[in-house]
């Protein structure tokens, strides 16, 4: 009989621990995309700058960074940022839209590359 109420008490305790748990990861916690509010940041501005700067060497043009038009951040192994770029060649042709997608892992002090297209 002890042993039941025990474990009684116990689930009173945990039951609403476990959904709290939960309905964080479902309502905006770990993994999910969240709107950049401020696209002006300096960091998010060097992120920019950073994609661009690895496109130009893997694809030898050279596109200069103008703004960052929108972008999310997602927590997943690191930061990942999905970033609409606004860039001119460097002769100074029209401005185009680019999507990048950066993971950046402050950790390690990296980051990577992992996808560039005009849009």
């Amino acid at each position: 009989m002890m042993m039941m109420k025990s474990l009684i008490c116990l689930s009173i305790i945990l039951l609403p621990l476990v959904s709290v748990v939960e309905g964080g990861r479902l309502g905006g916690g770990y993994g999910s995309q969240k709107p950049i509010k401020n696209l002006s940041d300096p960091n998010v501005v060097a992120i920019a700058k950073y994609a661009i700067g690895e496109h130009n060497k893997q694809s030898k043009e050279n596109l200069v960074f103008v703004k960052v038009v929108e972008g999310t951040t997602q927590v997943v192994s690191g930061t990942k940022y999905n970033l609409k770029i606004a860039a001119k060649s460097g002769g100074g042709g029209k401005i185009q839209n680019y999507e990048a997608v950066v993971v950046e892992k402050l950790w390690l002090h990296s980051k990577s590359l992992e996808s560039f297209k005009a849009v």
